[in-house]
């Protein structure tokens, strides 16, 4: 089931648990999430980084799409880290069902500029965009150095980018960063900047970096408000570890043999990570039908949306 990415967060952001998204970079990968999110009755956001992208090329999205529409649990495709308006379109012409636009790095006014420009364009096809504020910093940070100089997110700048661009979701910075994290450092969610944050925005928020952060900490974030986890260096590196052990055996050279041992390393990665963040059986949540041309409905406990 193919929804637009807030279709999938809003129920979630609703009902008090969130949806896991995670970094696809291959077709093993794909198939292996999606298993396991039906498997568990959870819904899933499917991120496709630029960087990924340039791997897989267009050729991939034909199978990423029909298998994201025949899925039995609500489905996102959505452009992760997108860096320019072009990024977005590109998203948009491949029908991305949800865009993420990051101008994280550049000056508040700068960030507000470039989202807004994304989400006007991107609602007028009716898609979804998550913006970011603050900085959650670079992928894989080497040093603990580099972990010092993150900027956390301020409430009430959020509420001023949330009001001035429109968007449908926000990535924050509370405490994690992308990647795998250096030795010796462990994350600390700031849990009462979620909270002050939800206060003065009121849209769903979202956890990058969600890999290697501790699981109490990310289920007490989705409690104040968190209602997507980014997910990819925990669920690759299940993945080309088990590839690793695996081919130590230089007997191994067969990819039927190779290559199922990871995804089952992915799979339970997958489960794991729904049951953190309070998805696992959550696809109940959702109730979807068309409701005339351009419109979608989604029921969700306490509340009906229309788009």
């Amino acid at each position: 089931m193919l929804l637009t990415g807030i279709d999938v967060v809003a129920p979630a952001y609703a009902n008090g648990f969130a949806v896991p998204a995670y970094n696809i970079s291959d077709f093993g990968m794909l198939t292996a999430v999606l298993d396991a999110s039906e498997e568990v009755n959870a819904p899933v956001i499917l991120l496709i980084h630029p960087d990924d992208w340039e791997f897989i090329g267009d050729r991939f999205f034909p199978s990423l799409f029909a298998m994201a529409a025949a899925s039995s649990v609500p489905v996102a495709i959505k452009l992760d880290h997108g860096a320019t308006v072009e990024q977005a379109a590109a998203a948009l012409r491949h029908d991305f069902t949800s865009v993420m636009i990051d101008g994280s790095l550049l000056p508040f006014e700068e960030n507000i500029a470039l989202t807004r420009k994304v989400v006007e364009m991107a609602h007028l096809v009716g898609v979804s965009v998550e913006g970011e504020i603050g900085t959650i910093g670079p992928r894989d940070p080497r040093s603990l150095e580099e972990m010092k100089d993150f900027v956390y997110a301020d409430p009430q700048q959020a509420r001023r980018f949330v009001e001035a661009t429109g968007v449908d979701m926000l990535a924050v910075a509370v405490g994690t960063a992308h990647g795998v994290y250096p030795p010796g450092f462990v994350p600390e969610l700031k849990l009462d900047i979620i909270e002050r944050v939800t206060d003065a925005v009121g849209i769903p928020l979202v956890l990058h970096g969600g890999s290697g952060a501790v699981d109490e900490e990310v289920s007490a974030a989705v409690k104040r408000g968190i209602a997507k986890v980014n997910i990819s260096a925990d669920m690759k590196t299940a993945y080309y570890s088990t590839l690793r052990a695996v081919l130590e055996n230089p007997a191994q050279r067969e990819p039927l043999d190779i290559c199922p041992p990871a995804l089952d390393a992915v799979r339970a990665v997958v489960r794991h990570k729904a049951d953190v963040v309070g998805a696992v059986g959550s696809a109940r949540h959702y109730e979807y039908r068309p409701a005339g041309i351009g419109q979608r409905v989604w029921t969700a406990g306490r509340a009906t949306v229309q788009h």
